[in-house]
């Protein structure tokens, strides 16, 4: 059974950190891709973040996040992170981990890393709220 669960959420103020973490119970994770995904009530779930199969090698932000956000992953322990400095109250959202099919290796790239009908494993997701 497939199982992605988020932690590391929490009310910051703006310009405070949080780091967001996956742990993934997935066979064959390190074939697949990863990515965290944003949903803001009574907004889209928007592609935050995308990591290749090969660590940091391919990475994808949306815009309003580069240069604040970073991405990273750990094979070994199966585990996804989001380091998200530097916090805006327009970051304000729940967030969702989410894996491609780890069935074949993940060769998505680019913005492919952050759309939403890429992804088949979805978390619960985990609460970030940025106060002014």
């Amino acid at each position: 059974q497939v199982q992605l669960v988020e932690s590391g959420g929490g009310s910051v103020q703006a310009g405070g950190s949080l780091r967001l973490s996956c742990t993934i119970s997935i066979n064959s994770y390190n074939r697949a891709c990863m990515a965290w995904f944003r949903q803001a009530p009574g907004k889209e779930r928007e592609g935050v973040a995308g990591i290749g199969f090969d660590s940091d090698a391919f990475t994808s932000y949306v815009d309003s996040v580069k240069g604040r956000f970073t991405i990273s992953r750990d094979n070994a322990k199966k585990t996804l992170l989001l380091q998200m400095n530097s916090l805006k109250p327009e970051d304000t959202a729940m967030y969702y981990c989410a894996a491609t099919d780890p069935g074949s290796w993940c060769r998505l790239r680019g913005r492919d890393l952050r759309k939403r009908e890429e992804y088949n494993y979805w978390g619960q997701g985990t609460q970030v709220t940025v106060s002014s």
